[in-house]
């Protein structure tokens, strides 16, 4: 432990990126991009950089990597118009594993932008973040207090779009939080009702960082359950994570909320579990854990003290409806998370901003503290696996598996599939029918998304032909 943060605070003070091997971490890669850097890249379990993608502009602010290697990234765009704020961004780009751009795409208007999380659905349409502004007169008018509005209330609004061209695309979607407000302000305005009777709706008067703060929300993630068809957002001003369905029967109001019971009204400090959270998502089919809620919980404002963790919350069960339980007259449950992790081998660790959390293949979770740039693997008792100090802010970072399809015949020869790696033997023909028999992906040597002969040809063709 004191070596490893003797390390670190080597690395700090002479501002060199630094990767520290301890326990046994998920062989593999990093991906990540400095918030004032137009570079992405992949670093390897010793820190060293593997791969590079090149943009002309800095993050705004997530990015994933494509099935076929290539890179989905928000871009800061300062010269496109609309609403501003922290996590500004304006236009989304797909960047090949060259970084060549395959689609660039402004989002931006006067009253409209894009900000903080991208992401694609498996239609290959893009879902993004985007302020919408609204003048202090339409605020009021929806049943906002006169006495605690600024000049703008910046709402979101998520949307789908659809690309069509190298720099078009349709919104062929939307959902806006404006449709979906509570006000018990004027029985005269609309959706007056007391908020704790209304908790799929949205308070338009709560505003824990005052009313002349524009970005009243802060939309800072969304993540998409294919199998549920439902988003989850997270609002950062409101210390909460909304769930809402996106079927064609739904309203639109919120399924499911967690964090903070004060933001409809049902609840004090003393019943708050997240402060200023960021990257709430379902853990994915197959990993420990999965179907349940991982997120960043930053720590700011938190009663004993500021210091952050990565929380594990599982959803309470659905009703035939699709929204989650919930007790009549009671707060969305659980009361709290199911594993956390508030140290690193017994220190606690911090960002007021930013950072991720994510659950491996091993079922280790990766960390990445954002603001001082330290990233740290740990297993399921909070213990050291793996860290990387990089000494600038990262908005987010993910793990990747040494052998993810993502990166096959980009970093790996496609029928090196099982150990020892760099030889070609029968383990990698046995990995190969195992693969094909459960409909793993690393069968697909087609990429079409079906398994039959031609997968099976086409993996014969290249386990002959060898790797370089």
């Amino acid at each position: 432990m004191k070596s490893r943060l003797l390390v670190c605070a080597l690395c700090a003070f002479v501002a060199l990126s630094c990767a520290t091997v301890v326990g046994e971490p998920l062989p593999g890669w990093t991906l990540y991009s400095n918030m004032f850097t137009s570079t992405a890249k992949l670093v390897d379990l010793d820190g060293q950089t593997v791969h590079t993608w090149e943009s002309d502009y800095n993050p705004g602010l997530s990015f994933f990597l494509l099935e076929d290697g290539s890179l989905l990234r928000a871009a800061r765009d300062d010269s496109l118009p609309g609403p501003t704020g922290g996590g500004i961004g304006g236009r989304i780009q797909i960047l090949d594993w060259d970084s060549s751009l395959v689609w660039d795409y402004a989002v931006a208007g006067p009253d409209f932008r894009q900000h903080h999380d991208v992401l694609m659905l498996p239609s290959g349409n893009i879902l993004t973040i985007i302020w919408e502004r609204h003048t202090a007169a339409d605020a009021i008018a929806m049943g906002r207090d006169p006495s605690n509005v600024g000049a703008f209330v910046n709402s979101e609004t998520i949307l789908e779009i659809k690309p069509t061209g190298p720099t078009t695309g349709d919104v062929v979607w939307q959902w806006r939080a404006w449709d979906h407000l509570v006000q018990n302000h004027d029985p005269m305005l609309p959706n007056f009702a007391n908020p704790a009777d209304h908790p799929e709706r949205i308070d338009i008067n709560y505003t824990p960082r005052g009313g002349s703060d524009a970005d009243w929300l802060h939309f800072n993630a969304i993540n998409y359950n294919e199998e549920l068809d439902q988003l989850i957002m997270s609002a950062n001003a409101f210390d909460e994570f909304f769930i809402i369905s996106r079927a064609d029967d739904s309203t639109g109001d919120l399924i499911y909320r967690w964090g903070n019971p004060a933001a409809y009204s049902m609840g004090t400090i003393d019943d708050q579990t997240l402060f200023n959270q960021h990257y709430p998502h379902w853990i994915e089919d197959g990993l420990p854990g999965a179907g349940n809620i991982l997120i960043y919980n930053n720590g700011v404002g938190r009663p004993e003290g500021n210091y952050s963790s990565a929380d594990e919350i599982v959803l309470p069960p659905m009703n035939k409806d699709g929204s989650y339980f919930r007790e009549s007259g009671e707060t969305y449950g659980p009361e709290a998370a199911i594993w956390t992790c508030d140290h690193v081998d017994g220190k606690q660790f911090f960002s007021p901003i930013i950072s991720s959390a994510q659950r491996l293949s091993n079922g280790n979770t990766f960390i990445c503290v954002g603001q001082p740039g330290e990233m740290f693997e740990v297993n399921e008792d909070c213990e050291v696996q793996w860290t990387h100090f990089d000494g600038a802010m990262q908005f987010r970072a993910a793990r990747i598996d040494e052998r993810d399809v993502r990166l096959r015949n980009l970093l790996w020869c496609a029928p090196d599939l099982a150990e020892p790696y760099n030889v070609l033997n029968f383990f990698d023909v046995s990995a190969f029918l195992t693969a094909f028999g459960m409909q793993d992906p690393l069968a697909d040597f087609t990429g079409e998304g079906d398994f039959d002969f031609f997968d099976v040809s086409a993996f014969l063709a290249a386990f002959g032909a060898g790797c370089p």
